[in-house]
């Protein structure tokens, strides 16, 4: 893309292949000049090149067509072999006519445009990685002045100013040109500056310190615009969709869903916008092939926006374009979310066969829904927001994004309020405060939840008034208020029985079970677990069997029956690495360690914390993985 440093990176090429001694013929090089408003054409370049070669005034042939054969002449017959570097190409015809008649010399080329139709070696530049850009900009620095400071004190700052530049080297030597002019000022002080100015564009041209080595003015926004205006309608069209599109990198579906156009149709018109750099493949992480997901680079994202807000036209193209991308999300999520709460007897979902399935789906689409949940705060989207938003309520803690959930939780309630929906609203504060209970926020859960239980009595629904006070008391729990937690349940379980839900009675009895337990009344733990797995199993619901197997086994173990928690959590482990649910499987092995070590098993119990380790890293918990392995190896050899 424009930007990349093609050039510094082709002329620094050629000095250094020259100090190789591999082109004792020398060097010619012509700025074609291609996204300028009056290219160089290629008739002009054989001039310039003539005249390099010492073909001039009356030398000169007269006509073109013997000005070319003159030029090809001169290099079919040097023997000393030449490096030809015609540099910022737009089209083919400003530089085919120019191509050595000898395959003696060699020719490099830069260009915007990937030339796919020619036979020529292609090397993609993209951004520089973080470490590469901050050590740029380091090094530009402290060559400058080695009592420069700045980029060792604020490692952070400057970090988050390379973010801020898309890590592209332009920007990036913007930025350090105006870091050098306010050299008293520290480096937080311009990233601040660029964050609150929402398009980076503008902060980094006004403070462009003029041109660089090649006499090129450093600016951004007219490099990308140069870009955008030369794409024919259709392209410019899917490209100003982009960037309004949700998340960082977009699927194919979800693309042609915000263009409204079939998949072959926007992929089409994908990979024409990829040759042009504007837009980026994403390929697998094990990189054997091309996956269907689009990056488009912040700083292309950001001028695309700026497009888009200065045109009505143009934001109501992207307001329908965002709202066919929260029907698809919508659709899709809530088939996803489906499968993931099955159970025998409902409904086949569709699309998805399997769980699997649907989570690898919502893995790949998380950052987008994630962040089309967060439109619902302007009005026009707030109504399919919320209900998005509630079909990853089974995902998200499930993969304990933990931080996501919140994050759609807060938006959701921020829609359902500004709507004036109070269900959608006590749905939302339900759901914020299961999220801030397993982030450890206990006091804030509390409230949620405690919100979430008025706004449901005061419009008389008793099953979700049943299931806030179920969470209250989980919130209670976690708080240290075991005493409160047990009326809560209590309280709970009661109306789900008035109501005759006997499976979200099941989880009544479950928590009530750990509240039980907690202070000491183990009998009667045992007898509320009891009866919350046989009601899950009678509902066909062998995850939460698993867990309430799990959670009999601790009361077990604390009642002294070590060999009857054991049972229950071999029970636990089968269901749970059944459903590949690593976390829980962690919990139950790690407590499975806990009792063999108690009756002072050793080998058992190492072998069950290493496994308990295992199937934490998994799931992607650092600190339980840690924790298993330290008790572990304090365990006697």
């Amino acid at each position: 893309m424009g930007g990349i440093g093609k050039t510094a990176l082709a002329v620094e090429t050629a000095h250094r292949a020259r100090a190789r001694g591999w082109f004792p013929g020398g060097t010619l090089f012509v700025d074609l000049r291609g996204y300028d408003d009056d290219p160089v054409t290629a008739d002009q370049a054989v001039l310039a090149l003539l005249d390099a070669l010492g073909v001039r005034d009356r030398d000169l042939p007269p006509t073109t067509d013997r000005q070319y054969d003159a030029y090809r002449a001169l290099l079919a017959e040097r023997r000393d072999r030449m490096l030809l570097l015609l540099d910022n190409a737009s089209d083919p015809s400003q530089y085919l006519p120019l191509l050595p008649g000898t395959d003696h010399h060699r020719v490099v080329i830069t260009s915007r445009d990937r030339p796919d139709a020619l036979p020529v070696r292609l090397i993609d530049l993209e951004s520089l990685a973080p470490d590469d850009s901050v050590a740029l900009v380091t090094r530009a620095l402290r060559d400058t002045d080695e009592r420069d400071e700045r980029p060792g004190r604020e490692t952070e700052a400057l970090r988050e100013l390379s973010e801020l530049c898309g890590n592209l080297p332009l920007a990036l030597q913007i930025a350090t040109g105006m870091l050098r002019r306010r050299r008293h000022r520290d480096i937080a002080s311009l990233v601040t500056e660029i964050r609150d100015a929402g398009d980076p564009t503008t902060v980094l041209d006004q403070g462009s310190p003029g041109t660089d080595l090649y006499g090129r003015s450093l600016v951004v926004r007219p490099v990308l615009e140069t870009s955008y205006r030369r794409l024919p309608p259709e392209q410019a069209r899917l490209l100003r969709l982009l960037c309004v599109a949700p998340g960082a990198e977009t699927g194919a579906e979800v693309i042609a869903a915000l263009a409204d156009l079939g998949l072959e149709a926007a992929l089409c018109l994908l990979e024409e916008l990829a040759a042009t750099h504007l837009v980026t493949p994403v390929r697998c992480v094990d990189g054997t092939a091309p996956a269907l997901r689009w990056r488009v680079h912040d700083l292309v994202r950001a001028y695309g926006a700026g497009v888009v807000a200065g045109d009505a036209a143009l934001r109501e193209e992207a307001e329908a374009a965002r709202e066919r991308v929260l029907g698809f999300y919508l659709r899709w999520a809530s088939a996803a979310g489906d499968r993931l709460r099955w159970l025998p007897g409902m409904e086949e979902p569709e699309r998805f066969g399997d769980r699997g399935q649907a989570l690898a789906w919502l893995d790949g689409e998380r950052a987008g829904l994630v962040a089309a949940v967060g439109w619902g705060r302007e009005e026009r989207f707030a109504d399919t927001a919320v209900r998005l938003a509630r079909c990853l309520a089974e995902y998200l803690p499930w993969r304990r994004y933990f931080d996501d959930w919140i994050a759609v939780a807060e938006a959701a309630l921020d829609a359902a309020h500004r709507a004036g929906d109070r269900l959608d609203e006590a749905s939302a504060w339900n759901n914020l405060g299961l999220a801030l209970r397993n982030a450890d926020r206990a006091g804030e859960a509390i409230d949620a939840h405690t919100r979430a239980r008025d706004l449901y009595q005061s419009t008389g629904d008793r099953d979700r008034e049943a299931m806030a006070w179920d969470n209250l008391g989980l919130a209670l729990q976690e708080a240290g208020r075991a005493g409160e937690a047990i009326d809560a349940h209590t309280h709970a379980r009661d109306l789900f029985q008035a109501t005759e839900d006997r499976y979200s009675g099941a989880m009544a009895w479950n928590n009530l079970g750990i509240a039980l337990q907690e202070t000491g009344r183990a009998e009667e733990a045992i007898d509320a677990h009891t009866r919350a797995r046989d009601l899950f199993r009678a509902a066909g619901d062998r995850h939460r069997e698993a867990m309430t197997w799990h959670n009999l086994g601790i009361v077990l173990r604390t009642a002294g029956r070590g060999a009857d928690a054991i049972v229950a959590y071999g029970k636990s482990l089968d269901l749970r690495r059944e459903f590949e649910d690593w976390y829980g499987a962690g919990q139950t092995l790690y407590n499975l360690a806990v009792t063999r070590e108690a009756a002072d098993h050793h080998t058992e119990a190492r072998a069950a914390y290493l496994e308990a380790a295992d199937a934490f890293t998994l799931a992607n918990a650092a600190t339980e993985a840690a924790q298993a392995r330290t008790r572990a190896a304090e365990l006697p050899k």
